[in-house]
Order: structure tokens, then sequence, then C-alpha cells
């Protein structure tokens, strides 16, 4: 059965220099209207679970939440699903050290007045100073990663960095833990406390 998932299989893998005709036809048969283009799946899952906290299915709304696998990466998929490509409304959320990225891809792609939303240095920090640094440690303690968390602050390199640096590395010090915690920080945030980017990104779609 052909879903959201199917499509976003098909475009990765047409990115990859696969065929296109799959992502045309899976595009044409969801009627995919959008595409959030993201640089990772911690993105991608913390875009999806406030989405889901607001009551909102953006699959069935015919938006496709898009990891890029990096945001040198943007031009390509600007490309294949912009206008030159499905011709799809574009949007995405980046780092401010990765905008550079976006904006070109979007401007080769034709799409440069299409907006995208910039986390001040990446979407964990601004999730972690929305959280506070207690709260965060907090979570970490019932996610049972409490004891990694002590062994990492001991090490050298971490000495002479504040505590949100230093969770801020410890997110991704371990394959998946981006990922997990994308989805549990944005589900302990207050409604009234969610980082500007992550909200202004999920109000425009």
């Amino acid at each position: 059965m052909a879903d959201m998932g199917s499509f976003r299989e098909a475009v990765t893998a047409w990115a990859a220099g696969g065929p296109g005709d799959p992502a045309r036809e899976l595009a044409a048969r969801l009627t995919v209207k959008v595409a959030v283009l993201l640089e990772g799946p911690s993105d991608v899952a913390a875009v999806g679970t406030l989405a889901t906290r607001r009551g909102r299915n953006l699959a069935d709304e015919g938006v496709c939440v898009l990891p890029m696998g990096g945001a040198m990466n943007a031009g390509r998929f600007a490309r294949l699903l912009g206008p030159p490509g499905l011709d799809l409304r574009l949007t995405g959320l980046c780092d401010e050290g990765e905008r550079r990225f976006y904006a070109r891809g979007l401007e080769r792609a034709g799409a440069a007045h299409q907006e995208f939303f910039v986390c001040a240095a990446d979407l964990e920090d601004e999730l972690i100073r929305a959280l506070g640094v207690a709260r965060v440690e907090e979570l970490v303690r019932e996610e049972g990663d409490l004891r990694a968390l002590q062994t990492f602050l001991r090490q050298p390199a971490q000495q002479g960095r504040t505590s949100q640096q230093q969770l801020r590395r410890f997110l991704g010090t371990k394959k998946g833990r981006k990922i997990r915690y994308g989805h549990v920080l944005v589900q302990a945030l207050d409604p009234d406390r969610v980082p500007a980017p992550l909200d202004d990104l999920l109000a425009s779609l």
C-alpha cells in the first residue's frame, strides 16, 4: 500500500541517482503538496512529535517530512522536489551554520521566494534552552541515560563548556540518541515554550 513513507523512500532513492518515475507516480497518487526539507532523522522526530501533539497528521495533509542526510543535500532535493521537478511547495528547518546551503539550493531550484526556518545553533540547542538544563537532566535520568551522561561529563573535552553545551554534545554521542531525544524533548515542552523556528514551521504548513 502506497503511503508517505513509500514516497519518502522513492525520493531518497531518486536523490541517490535512481529513477524518478516512482516518486512522480507516488506524488500524484498521494496528492503530495509540500516537502519539508530537514537535515536528519532527529529533526523529523521533533517535527512529527509536535504535529502529533497538535492533533495533526501531516501525511494526510499532503506534507512529506523528509530527512536529506545533511544540509549540503538541500540543492539536490530542492531541484527534484521544487519547480524543476515535482513542483511541490518547499520549506524546511536548518541550523544557522547551514543556512547558506538552503538559501542557495532553493534559489537555484527557482524557489527562493519560499520560506524556511533557522535555528540559532541547532534544534537540540533550541530545545534545551526552551526546557532548561535542569529539566533536560531530569529527562535524561528518566530515559535511563544518567550514568552515561555522568561519564561523558568527566571527559577532559567537556571541562569549561557550559551545561547547555555539554548536554547538546551528549545528545549526539551515540547512534540513535538524537532521534530518541528529538521525540522526548518535544514531548516534554510546555505548549507555550515551543522554540520559534519549530513553532513557525508547523504554523506554515
